[in-house]
């Protein structure tokens, strides 16, 4: 008996199902990997923001456009190893990870934080981040040892919002401003599944799908959070003869 499940169980929990493997590729070389992060970047909605936020890419919609999992996680760990790309634990689920590339994180916290007091600390901060580091979360020893900030510089830190609390005496690599991406995503996430669950036999024609008036619950672009259910395998992927068609997956949380 199917039981009605809270917003973040119905919208986030991961299930093990098929991908459209007919629109995704295997054999994923750095390249193919920061090619389809340039294209999902695309349909990132900047002026939503008034261009204060970096495009962000969820790790997961990148597993829409390639089959191979593995692959795609090791591409994506040299490219934060070669200090070219930036992963963040956003918070609303253990399994979402939002890819930056360094330089848009850079340039839109610089712009943020213009004319503030906490800029030099900023800078600082950004200049022993991005060349080679690839945590996503920092403690304290760290920060007072290696990075040799002072509490006072942690505290401005996490004042610009580069950084947020973790747990006494840690803290989390964070994109400043955040908030509204990730409330608009959730919505806009709930929103999309719901146009599928509500389709004659809860499935409906990727192409019809992304043809679809958006509602005001909806403010990225549709293909945007049509890669995101693919990816997380909240809808799955049956190939047609008119296409690739998404079937609402209901229940079976991980």
């Amino acid at each position: 008996m199917n039981r009605k499940r809270a917003l973040i169980a119905d919208t986030f929990c991961l299930t093990k199902r098929r991908r459209c493997a007919a629109d995704s590729v295997t054999g994923e070389s750095q390249a193919d990997i920061r090619s389809s992060l340039q294209y999902l970047v695309t349909l990132f909605s900047r002026k939503l923001f008034n261009d204060s936020l970096p495009p962000v890419v969820l790790k997961h919609q990148l597993y829409s456009l390639h089959n191979d999992k593995t692959s795609v996680d090791k591409q994506v760990n040299e490219l934060r190893e070669t200090g070219e790309l930036l992963m963040f634990q956003l918070g609303f689920d253990s399994e979402a990870f939002a890819l930056v590339f360094a330089e848009d994180f850079r340039a839109k916290v610089l712009q943020g934080e213009a004319g503030r007091g906490t800029l030099g600390t900023v800078e600082k901060f950004l200049a022993k981040l991005i060349p080679s580091c690839s945590d996503l979360s920092f403690n304290k020893e760290k920060m007072l040892k290696e990075f040799l900030f002072t509490d006072s510089e942690i505290t401005q830190l996490v004042k610009s919002g580069v950084l947020t609390v973790r747990d006494a005496g840690s803290w989390w690599l964070s994109i400043p401003n955040s908030g509204k991406f990730i409330k608009y995503f959730i919505k806009g996430r709930k929103a999309v599944l719901g146009m599928v669950k509500k389709s004659k036999y809860g499935e409906i024609l990727q192409t019809e799908l992304e043809g679809r008036r958006t509602t005001s619950q909806v403010k990225f672009q549709m293909k945007y959070h049509i890669h995101d259910i693919i990816g997380a395998e909240l809808v799955e992927c049956i190939q047609t003869t008119s296409g690739t068609l998404l079937r609402y997956v209901d229940g079976n949380v991980n």
